[in-house]
Order: C-alpha cells, then sequence, then structure tokens
C-alpha cells in the first residue's frame, strides 16, 4: 500500500516537472535546472557521477567509471548531475528530470526530507562483480603504456596515431639490431584492461669459440651479435682458413674454424768451406767439421738432419767435395745448406827414369811424400842414392843416381866370392856342357842368344862352364873365371861335367829349377815369371812386355 502511494506521488511530482519544463525555450533550462536542486542518484548500481545515458540507453561521450576515478561507489546529487547534462537535447533532459524526481518521491535520495542515510552492516552493497564491464573505446589509457627493452613498440589505435594504449590498440613488437623477440610479435589491449600477450627482446648471442692450436683470436664485442672475432697464429705459424668470423643473426658464427699451421722452415747454417793439403805419401786428407746450426721458429730442437756426403773426419780425395745436410721440422717443413771441402795434393815435377833403368815410386808418384826407388835394367847397376822423396816445397830431396854397367870381377878363385856379387842383385842361369859340339850345347845356344834381351828384363846373367879340364872354360859374356872358381861352382852346385845341364837360381842363390834338355825361351821365361818375379817385378816386366820385339 506504501509503495503504490509512493510511486503515485513520484509520477505526479515527474508530471508536475514535464509540464513545467516542456514550456520553456531551449536556452532557459537553466531555470527548470534550479527546480531540481537537491535531487541525487543512486552510483553503486553502474550510474555514477558523470554517467549520462540517452533515450536508448547507450553510454555517450565522456563517460566514465567511479572506479576509474579513483571515487568510492556513493550517491551524487541530482543537480550536479542534471548540471552536468546540461549540454544534452532537450528529450534528454526531461527524462533526466523525471527520474530525478521519481528518486525524491521514492526516498533514495541524500537530501529533502526523506530519511537519513545510514551506515552499517545492515546497509545493502551493490555486488560489483556481477556487473558487466563497461567498455569505452575512448579513454585514452585503457591499458597501460606499453613499452619494450631494447625494442620497439608500433601501435595503431582506433583512435588515431596519438593513442597508445586505449581499448582495441594493437601493437607490433621488433627488437633492435642484435637482439631477437621471444613472445607475441602483435598484442592487442583487450577489455580486461591487459595486453593479449607478453614478448621480451634478448640479445642475439653466438656460442664461445673453441681455442686453435698454435694461435688465439680476439673480438670486438664478445659473443654478441656483430662481434669479429680476428685470428692470430702463434710464431713461425701461418693462418690458412677464414682470417676472422662474424657472429651472425642467426647466432651462428659465420665461415668456418681457421687452423695454424706451421709453413715456415728451419733455419740451417752450415760450417765454412775449407781447404786440405793431403797428407804425406798419401792422396787423401782427413776433414772433420762441427755439425751444422739448426733452428727453428716452432720448435727449439730439431733433431731431422741429414747429412748428404761423407762423415766428418773421412778422408776425402783430391779435388772438390760438396757437402749437403738437409733439415726437416715437425711439419716436414725443409731447409738445406751446402759447403765445400777441397782437397789439394802438392806435387813434384815428374822425375824421369835413368838411362838403362826405371822407377818404382810409391802413392801417386810424385806426391808430397811420395818416394821413388830407381833400378837399373839387366847388366847394369846404379850409381847415386837409391830414392828420392817429394818435398813440401814441390821439389826432390837428393839427386838422380845413374845406371852404369855392371862391373863384376872374374878374377876371384872362390866360388863364394863370385856369388856375392850377384846377390839380391841378379838371377843366375849355369849352362854345362861336356863339349862345345854338343848337340843340346848348340841348339840351347842358339835359343839362348835370341832371349838375351828377355833375361836381362828378368836380370838373369848367363854363366857358361864349357869342356872338360884341363881345357875346361868358365866365362861370362867374353870374361873368363879362374879354374878355381869353375871347379868350385861344380861342387857346391853339384854341377855334372858328364851331360848337358841347366841350373837357374835366384838372386839369394837357391836352386829353384834344373834342365837336362834344351829349353825354349818361352818355357824359361815361363817359370821365371811364376816363381821368381815379385809383383812389383812383374807389373814393371808388363809396362816393357813389348821393349824387346
Amino acid at each position: 500500500m506504501v509503495s503504490s502511494m509512493l510511486l503515485a506521488a513520484a509520477m505526479k511530482r515527474c508530471i508536475t516537472l514535464r509540464t513545467e519544463c516542456l514550456a520553456l525555450e531551449e536556452n532557459s533550462l537553466q531555470s527548470c535546472i534550479i527546480m531540481a536542486a537537491g535531487m541525487r542518484v543512486p552510483t553503486a548500481g553502474g550510474w555514477g557521477a558523470g554517467d549520462t545515458r540517452g533515450p536508448s540507453g547507450a553510454v555517450q561521450a565522456g563517460v566514465s567509471r567511479a572506479g576509474d576515478l579513483g571515487e568510492e561507489p556513493g550517491l551524487m546529487s541530482c543537480t550536479d548531475t542534471i548540471i552536468q547534462g546540461k549540454e544534452m537535447s532537450k528529450p534528454s533532459f526531461l527524462l533526466l528530470l523525471e527520474v530525478c524526481a521519481l528518486a525524491e518521491v521514492l526516498g533514495l535520495t541524500g537530501e529533502g526530507s526523506g530519511p537519513p542515510e545510514q551506515s552499517g552492516y545492515n546497509d545493502v552493497v551493490p555486488d560489483e562483480s556481477e556487473a558487466p564491464p563497461q567498455l569505452d573505446f575512448k579513454t585514452p589509457r585503457w591499458c597501460h603504456t606499453l613499452t619494450i627493452s631494447n625494442g620497439e613498440a608500433t601501435c595503431f589505435s582506433p583512435r588515431g596515431g596519438n593513442y597508445q594504449s586505449t581499448l582495441g590498440t594493437r601493437c607490433e613488437l621488433s627488437c633492435d639490431q642484435g637482439y631477437r623477440l621471444l613472445g607475441r610479435r602483435s598484442v592487442q589491449c583487450l577489455p580486461n584492461r591487459r595486453w593479449s600477450g607478453t614478448a621480451y627482446c634478448r640479445q642475439i648471442r653466438c656460442h664461445v669459440l673453441p681455442l686453435i692450436y698454435y694461435g688465439t683470436y680476439t673480438c670486438t664485442r664478445s659473443v654478441a651479435m656483430g662481434s669479429r672475432c680476428d685470428y692470430t697464429c702463434s710464431p713461425g705459424y701461418q693462418l690458412e682458413g677464414e682470417r676472422f668470423r662474424t657472429c651472425l643473426e642467426s647466432g651462428r658464427w659465420s665461415g668456418t674454424e681457421p687452423t695454424c699451421v706451421d709453413r715456415d722452415p728451419p733455419k740451417i747454417k752450415c760450417p765454412y768451406s775449407r781447404v786440405k793439403v793431403a797428407e804425406p805419401d798419401k792422396l787423401t786428407a782427413k776433414v772433420t767439421w762441427d755439425p751444422p746450426a739448426v733452428k727453428d721458429t716452432t720448435n727449439p730442437s730439431v733433431t731431422d738432419v741429414t747429412l748428404i756426403g761423407p762423415e766428418p773426419g773421412s778422408d776425402f780425395t783430391e779435388g772438390i767435395h760438396v757437402i749437403r745436410y738437409r733439415a726437416y721440422d715437425q711439419a716436414r717443413n725443409k731447409a738445406a745448406c751446402k759447403f765445400i771441402v777441397r782437397v789439394e795434393v802438392r806435387r813434384c815435377p815428374a822425375l824421369k827414369p835413368p838411362i838403362h833403368g826405371y822407377l818404382t815410386c810409391s802413392s801417386d808418384g810424385n806426391n808430397y811424400g811420395a818416394t821413388c826407388e830407381y833400378s837399373c835394367e839387366g847388366g847394369y847397376e846404379r850409381r847415386g842414392p837409391p830414392t828420392r822423396v817429394c818435398q813440401f816445397n814441390h821439389g826432390w830431396a837428393g839427386t838422380a843416381p845413374v845406371c852404369v854397367p855392371m862391373d863384376f870381377n872374374t878374377e876371384v878363385t872362390t866360388a863364394a866370392a863370385l856369388l856375392d856379387q850377384f846377390y839380391e842383385k841378379r838371377r843366375l842361369l849355369i849352362v854345362s856342357t861336356p863339349d862345345n859340339s854338343d848337340e843340346n850345347y848348340k841348339l840351347q845356344n842358339i835359343m839362348l842368344q835370341s832371349a838375351s834381351c828377355g833375361l836381362d828384363l828378368r836380370q838373369v846373367t848367363v854363366i857358361e862352364l864349357l869342356g872338360l879340364p884341363p881345357r875346361e872354360v868358365g866365362r861370362i859374356k867374353d870374361r873368363r873365371l879362374t879354374s878355381q872358381a869353375i871347379e868350385e861352382l861344380r861342387q857346391v852346385l853339384r854341377i855334372t861335367r858328364a851331360y848337358f845341364s841347366m841350373l837357374l837360381l835366384d838372386k839369394q842363390g837357391i836352386d829353384r829349377e834344373r834342365f837336362i834338355a834344351p829349353t825354349t825361351s818361352d818355357e824359361v821365361y815361363t817359370f821365371i815369371d811364376t816363381y821368381m818375379l815379385s809383383e812389383e817385378e812383374r807389373d814393371r816386366l808388363e809396362k816393357y812386355k813389348d821393349y824387346c820385339d
């Protein structure tokens, strides 16, 4: 019943205000505002100070919630509400006026004759959580201003470029150079006053480059994007590959890892070249030297050193010898050096053999220290020094001997005195026959006459014992022997008078061979050459083998 009465009174009050205000002109609405002074409207249910709704109930421009302004929900003077809405159209204003009057009659205002405001736990507080959100696309800062470290947010608002965080604003996120965006690239300001996603810019970094063998690197910006790392090698090594690497936007280093390789060969220094004089009576010289000095920039000790040529302390022959060394380091880089060893043989002028004689020289015949021995042909003997030596001053010691016809004494009366004259000088071929008319002797004599030159080359002297006593004759060529010497020769050497025979003695007087029949010269030569000549005599005989021809 009370509610019906209050509603009727409210309606009556509204009709009165409406009738009075309709009679006013647009520019006289201020009077109507004065009449409505003192009325207040509730704001907790969704209306607040400054909220104004038109006939359609749409939110007009400039609308904001009390919570946005930082005020607590409560009642606001209806007069203030009407004054704020004075710019509205007349129908809208009249509707507002009716509402204010109805609220005053129902006791919903805080002024006039209505009951006083109550406070306490019995007050009814509207539940804001059940109220739908009030969207306002015109509020400049609906969401918080969007910023991104080390990046940029490019926003597009429905209200234009000057608005960066209004409801519905869409922002494109990007990062500065050297940073990578993690999260959403595009976000939008939502009705819950939050952005639709998050993102941040993380610095682009490459992995730490590993160290390289025998080298290092230096970087401009550590491992950040755009950092350049330049490689260098230790002394003695050369860089092969990329000289620098750059941290790319992909988080990887450009190029490939270089390497430091040993391309520098070792340093080797050979000894100085040298000249050496051959030792006395030799054609060689012993030459020594210190090993070469070898250094390497990467390895202080280089052990792989190869000698090409004779070892130090070897005997070098006359002439020029090139000694080479090669050295290799651990990378098999090669270095080489060489020096010369020259061996000189000091020589004397070549000696000439004496007339009717020959020379037997040691070593090379005329080199420093060589000794030459003079010898004479058969039937000749040497007068003078037997040897001469080549001196360091290129001259021969002593004077040259000569070969003169051999002078032997046939007047001796004993065989020993006769044989001593030939000891170690001549060989003896003793021919014995009982008669000069013996056929064997005649034949042998013819062969001996033709072999005289060959026998002289072999230093053989022929002694003939011819006939029987008292007419027995002994001779050497045309010189006769005494009968006493003949008799002793037969007795000592056991030479018979009964038949033809030949006896061959060496230089020591030893009986070497006997012949009882004529023997050709070649057979005699063969026996002497094979059993009675020394090596030197054979060599000399070989040189003069055509002399008798």
